[in-house]
């Protein structure tokens, strides 16, 4: 990837290719979740399109706090 640069194989030698490792573990998660998510998609909950659609406003919604002091 970074071909003929000095600073980035100094600093793979020094810390080790954490970008390597992020993506190796981030490819590992993701195997993980669809081993997961496999057996809810086969009952049908995959598409999203079987579930009845709520109105806006329906159901729960946090509410906004405003910055600064809070009552006890």
């Amino acid at each position: 990837m970074f071909q003929d640069s000095p600073i980035y194989d100094r600093l793979i030698a020094e810390c080790g290719d954490v970008p390597a490792q992020v993506r190796r573990e981030a490819e590992r998660v993701n195997r993980e979740l669809e081993s997961v998510m496999r057996p809810l998609q086969s009952r049908g909950y995959g598409s999203g399109l079987d579930r009845p659609q709520q109105a806006p406003g329906n159901g729960w919604q946090r509410a906004a706090l405003l910055p600064g002091p809070r009552p006890h």
